[in-house]
């Protein structure tokens, strides 16, 4: 078994073959890497209220040889995340309830964020990461797509692109199309789509048509169920869980500023120019507050 591969790498590539019944264990699965690193499968059966012949089919319909190697990657999962934080977020929490002291929603907020940083760091896979940025520099344009609340997480990741190069696209706002975008898109470019469940269908049919063409394609979303995962050349799933009634980007914007730090530190003399300039011109033309 490739060690390289996560259980939501196996999942998302065949999410969409999958029968409702073994879509509602590999979601279980996915979901409760605990139960089932730690847990009999008869237990597991029991708790997710699917019989354990579905968790056999499941192992055949992933590719698996045996249940024990699902339960390896959740091990695989579970060792790659802490407890340091959740145990301090515990311990906060108790002081305020032993002070008197009403929990506020600022501190929830605020733990779930760093908690879904600190998930991130310790989940994601470096040498994705790393192929993901490479083929970021060697693109002959990037294209950014992102619709519904990730179309200004989009924005921003092509506002911060366009710093260190020209080729950096942002499609479907300020009237630059994305029918005549994806018309001039070759194997030479990268388009990063960022979508959180619901999915936006612009997003998901975008994300095809340009794996069609070839374009190298990476993928930011917060469900191994996204359509458009196994298309993806780099397919990288964020935490978002947040006490709000939507989704958190707090993560997401970790990724992308992570990814152009890489970016700048890859491009050399050349983006570090281009930066210079940037900011000579933005003076020039007054966009600074002058204090």
């Amino acid at each position: 078994m490739d060690e390289k591969v996560t259980i939501e790498d196996r999942v998302s590539a065949r999410y969409e073959s999958l029968s409702g019944q073994l879509r509602a264990a590999a979601d279980y699965v996915v979901e409760n890497p605990m139960d089932i690193a730690m847990r009999s499968l008869r237990s597991v059966a029991a708790s997710s209220g699917l019989t354990p012949p579905t968790f056999s089919r499941l192992v055949r319909a992933l590719d698996f040889e045996s249940y024990e190697e699902i339960r390896e990657l959740c091990r695989d999962t579970i060792s790659r995340q802490t407890v340091s934080f959740s145990e301090r977020v515990q311990r906060l929490q108790s002081e305020e309830a032993n002070d008197g002291v009403r929990d506020t929603f600022l501190l929830r907020q605020s733990a779930a964020s760093v908690s879904s940083i600190e998930k991130q760091a310790n989940s994601l896979d470096a040498d994705k990461l790393d192929a993901a940025v490479d083929a970021i520099l060697r693109a002959r344009r990037v294209i950014l797509v992102g619709a519904l609340a990730s179309a200004g997480i989009a924005e921003y990741f092509a506002y911060l692109g366009r710093w260190i190069s020209e080729r950096w696209l942002m499609v479907g706002r300020n009237d630059i199309s994305l029918g005549p975008a994806l018309a001039q898109a070759t194997s030479e470019d990268v388009m990063i789509v960022i979508t959180m469940s619901p999915f936006g269908k612009r997003s998901m049919n975008a994300a095809r048509i340009a794996a069609e063409k070839g374009v190298f394609l990476i993928v930011i979303t917060d469900r191994h169920s996204c359509p458009v995962l196994k298309q993806a050349n780099a397919g990288f799933i964020v935490p978002t869980e947040s006490p709000q009634f939507f989704s958190s980007y707090v993560s997401t914007v970790v990724l992308i500023e992570s990814m152009m730090g890489m970016l700048v530190s890859r491009a050399g003399e050349k983006a570090s120019a281009r930066i210079q300039e940037v900011e000579h011109n933005n003076h020039r033309l007054e966009e600074y507050w002058a204090l």
